[in-house]
């Protein structure tokens, strides 16, 4: 059974990046004296499945930061071809978050990482999310993309974890509650 995972950084007022994509605000506090866990995390993870937005974004890093295969859900993407330097590390699909789902099942996933706004979005609105780690960044952006956008129901979460770190950054772990 593959299970879908959340780890991700928002500013004070829910924010995953302003509204042009920039994350200045997020990278600046980025000390690497502290250990926010995703080491851990991704060590765990089979696949990670993000949006086009976060994969434009990390295509502007100095060099690709994933050692897992990365599946991009774009429905721009899909027919284009993977960049050279990303062959057998990327892939482009247009599929449904169950659909997404069954794939990687075939393929043997047992753990993937869930990425990008509107992908972590449309995942939890099919309920296939069972857990979230967020690291609220002490800034207020005031607009920007949002981490979570409208419900057509409540979803229900149980906090396992909460800890702050020196630089004031505040993680806590959710997990969906069934």
């Amino acid at each position: 059974m593959v299970t879908t995972h959340v780890f991700i950084a928002v500013s004070l007022d829910g924010y995953i990046a302003r509204q042009d994509g920039d994350i200045d605000w997020l990278l600046k506090r980025d000390d690497p004296t502290e250990d926010h866990g995703y080491a851990a995390f991704i060590a765990d993870i089979d696949w990670i499945v993000m949006g086009r937005g976060s994969y434009e974004k990390v295509l502007t890093f100095d060099e690709w930061p994933y050692d897992r295969p990365v599946l991009v859900l774009s429905r721009q993407l899909t027919d284009t071809p993977v960049p050279e330097k990303l062959k057998g590390k990327v892939q482009f699909s247009c599929r449904a978050p169950g659909e997404v789902l069954a794939d990687l099942t075939v393929q043997n996933a047992h753990r993937v990482y869930i990425d990008g706004g509107q992908v972590i979005q449309s995942f939890l609105r099919e309920g296939l999310v069972a857990d979230i780690v967020i690291t609220t960044v002490p800034v207020l952006l005031g607009s920007g993309k949002p981490l979570f956008g409208t419900l057509t129901e409540d979803i229900d979460l149980t906090l396992i974890s909460s800890r702050s770190f020196p630089s004031g950054l505040v993680q806590s772990h959710y997990r969906l509650t069934s």
